[in-house]
């Protein structure tokens, strides 16, 4: 008979292949089963904030795997800690179940948004017969009002509102956002989707997808001989959300599936929203006629947080988790953690977690740098070209690997100046020895990149404001 004990092993089992180690060590390893009754698991977990952060970050791997452990009608339930003691099995603790899989009341249909790999069960409609009921697949904490809006963001913010304020009758449409890993594309394009359901309830179907997951349903359909319906589908959401749209690279026959629902939409005039790592002209590997379409509506990027937002955003996440930390502490999170918001959130909850585990009441300045030496870059660390490199390649979003190349792209030719810009600034390497690091360039071409960025410096308040975040980055390196 299965035992709370053996189910949890096997849901660790299948969390451990689905995550980081660092994650499973520091997330799921001091979680305790505690019984396991009426295909309910109950685990113990240390705080009200850890029910939440796993709640918000792994309530679909949680879903999904308490489901393979337990079938179809097993439920997870959270045993909370809510006082202290030396012995963990003293503490009193409140139940609290995981949140509901959807709206209370029954759905009229299955969704393709319920596929899973071999599992299709009949969640096409016929158009025109009645409104498909769908799960948006939303996270419902990515709201406008826990987006810090800086420089950094809002023409992106600001479209985004407009579009969730009048839905397909923009002139936004598509719109594309990009931008480097952790800038808030997702909490972006989720916050759209999460106010039309809230402003218009079920007058909007919203579906919100990954590209990954798109292209995994439109596999499973060919092979299930069921492509017709996966159009139609898709042919009758009125706001689609995908995300991470760079992973279509190569895929031909996705890009050619998704080339016709775009077109099927626009035409309709239903809203389309997309998210990419990179502006649409520098993904590789996509047709023409669909980066053509990408750029008919706004193509916004995010950027780096300058510091007041980056300082504001650790505000409002120490807020939401109702906590006062010291401005002390904020100002050297904020100083220390500049290339995105997931670094920044990240440090805060380990903050918030190792404060959690320990049982300490308030975090200070000197515990703060403790806890997080090992996310701040080594205060003795010699700086390189090689590291000059991957900074400026990291900020720009492109593979390292390319300034080195011959390729005249406007984007890596101004990466590649502006690292030999900063190569000559932050490295007592000859001009010479610059420009080998750089493809075997010769100086005169390091030469020519120095004056060429010293001279947007000085006619440019974006490249000032860009070169200005680069050397602090490389600053903080070398302090």
């Amino acid at each position: 008979m299965l035992t709370a004990e053996g189910a949890w092993k096997e849901c660790l089992e299948i969390i451990q292949d689905n995550i980081s180690y660092q994650k499973y060590k520091s997330w799921f390893e001091p979680i305790k089963p505690v019984k396991l009754a009426d295909d309910t698991l109950t685990i113990q977990v240390p705080s009200q904030f850890w029910y939440e952060w796993l709640e918000e970050h792994y309530y679909n791997m949680l879903r999904s795997t308490i489901a393979k452990v337990l079938g179809k009608n097993g439920k997870l339930e959270y045993s909370v800690l809510v006082e202290k003691s030396d012995r963990l099995e003293d503490n009193r603790s409140i139940r609290l179940p995981q949140r509901p899989m959807g709206p209370s009341k029954p759905q009229e249909m299955n969704t393709f948004t319920d596929y899973h790999p071999g599992k299709i069960e009949n969640p096409f409609v016929i158009p025109g017969i009645r409104k498909t009921n769908i799960d948006s697949n939303l996270n419902i904490s990515y709201v406008f009002d826990r987006f810090i809006e800086g420089d950094c963001n809002r023409l992106a913010r600001s479209a985004a509102m407009a579009i969730a304020e009048n839905p397909g009758n923009n002139s936004f449409n598509p719109l594309f956002v990009y931008g480097g890993t952790g800038l808030g594309k997702t909490h972006l394009v989720q916050s759209i989707g999460n106010k039309i359901k809230h402003d218009f309830g079920d007058e909007y179907s919203v579906l919100y997808v990954s590209s990954e997951t798109f292209t995994n349903e439109f596999v499973q359909a060919i092979r299930n001989n069921r492509a017709s319906e996966f159009t139609t589908f898709y042919r009758n959401i009125d706001v689609l959300i995908v995300d991470d749209i760079q992973f279509f690279s190569g895929k031909e026959k996705t890009q050619e599936e998704f080339f016709h629902i775009f077109n099927a939409l626009h035409q309709d005039g239903k809203q389309i929203i997309l998210s990419s790592d990179r502006a649409p002209k520098d993904i590789p590997d996509i047709e023409d006629r669909l980066i053509s379409r990408f750029s008919w509506g706004l193509s916004a990027d995010l950027q780096i947080p300058e510091y007041e937002t980056r300082y504001a955003i650790l505000e409002r996440k120490a807020n939401d988790n109702g906590i006062n930390i010291d401005s002390n502490i904020i100002e050297f999170i904020a100083h220390n953690f500049k290339s995105n918001v997931r670094d920044l959130e990240g440090a805060v909850i380990k903050l918030l977690a190792t404060a959690s585990l320990k049982h300490v009441d308030e975090i200070d300045l000197n515990m703060a740098k403790s806890v997080l030496k090992d996310m701040v870059k080594s205060s003795h660390t010699q700086v390189s070209i090689e590291s000059i490199q991957n900074y400026v390649c990291e900020y720009f979003g492109i593979d390292t690997n390319k300034v080195r190349e011959k390729t005249r792209k406007q984007e890596i030719v101004e990466a590649r100046q502006i690292a030999m810009y900063l190569s000559k600034k932050f490295t007592k390497s000859s001009l010479k020895t610059i420009g080998l690091q750089f493809g075997g360039r010769d100086h005169s071409t390091v030469i020519h990149a120095i004056s060429t960025v010293e001279e947007r410096l000085s006619t440019s308040p974006k490249h000032k404001r860009m070169l200005s975040e680069l050397e602090q980055k490389i600053e903080v390196a070398t302090l």
